[in-house]
């Protein structure tokens, strides 16, 4: 007996599949510096990539104000859900749409190709942890572990090659960038164990699964914007510390709910006693 896949998993893949379209139909014509057609292109290639290139910056911009929402609001909450919906939604564009297109470019984009799998990875996996009363291990936590550990791996190589490179970079990114990816790939490569393990977590390691997936994707964005663009910002916001505050806020964030979710649970176990 064959069971059906859930609304969430056939939205997700619909999703998928319109996107992989786009990305097909359009990414290839965009050999350039940034996202655009090239001028032997025909026009639809330069509407495609131009909706492209709108799709993934609006979906950034809205990903990020929602994910600070969601972030703000009482957790568990109706209007935490529906940010953190929102979120799910426009990050997914975006992170899809930056890893898909990031190989057609022709300045090297590896670890952007790089931190669009990651990004969108946790993002998957955290918001699929959500709609979970309890996140049983199964194929996808398997599939999770073999990609968390290729991120790990992948973060430890361009290291290695950052140093061993006469620029002393990958594409321009420094070997100490590359740290992100193998600690992003490691703690999530742990997750997954730790799931296939115990055959499935709920409660407080549900919760935490969920909250520092979340954070690391919002994260990765704030990072990629504030302190990957910051010729776009103001210059008295460009020579001031708000790039890097903004850029890890939802790391400070993410520390001071994962203190409270756990030291909440240890409050609740007390009083239970």
């Amino acid at each position: 007996m064959t069971s059906t896949p859930s609304p969430d998993v056939r939205r997700l893949a619909g999703g998928w599949a319109v996107l992989l379209g786009a990305w097909l139909m359009f990414a290839g014509a965009a050999q350039a510096a940034n996202l655009e057609a090239g001028p032997g292109e025909p026009w639809w290639a330069h509407v495609g990539a131009a909706a492209l290139l709108w799709l993934h910056i609006g979906g950034g911009t809205l990903g990020m104000i929602s994910g600070a929402a969601a972030l703000t609001f009482k957790k568990g909450a109706r209007l935490h859900r529906l940010a953190g919906t929102v979120f799910f939604a426009a990050m997914f564009v975006t992170y899809l749409i930056g890893a898909g297109v990031a190989p057609f470019l022709e300045e090297g984009q590896r670890p952007n190709l790089v931190a669009g799998i990651m990004a969108l990875y946790l993002l998957v996996t955290g918001w699929r942890t959500a709609r979970q009363r309890e996140t049983k291990a199964g194929i996808a936590e398997m599939a999770g572990l073999g990609i968390a550990l290729a991120i790990a791996g992948t973060g430890a190589v361009f290291m290695q090659m950052g140093a061993a490179s006469p620029t002393g970079t990958i594409d321009g990114s420094p070997p100490q960038a590359f740290i992100l990816f193998t600690v992003a790939g490691v703690l999530a490569a742990g997750g997954e164990l730790n799931v296939l393990l115990r055959r499935g977590i709920s409660g407080t390691a549900r919760i935490v699964r969920h909250l520092w997936r979340m954070c690391f994707s919002l994260f990765i964005a704030s990072g990629s914007f504030f302190l990957g663009q910051m010729q776009v910002l103001p210059d008295v916001l460009r020579n001031s510390a708000f790039p890097f505050v903004a850029a890890f806020a939802p790391l400070l964030v993410m520390l001071f709910w994962l203190v409270w979710v756990r030291t909440g649970w240890r409050r609740r176990k007390t009083a239970a006693a």
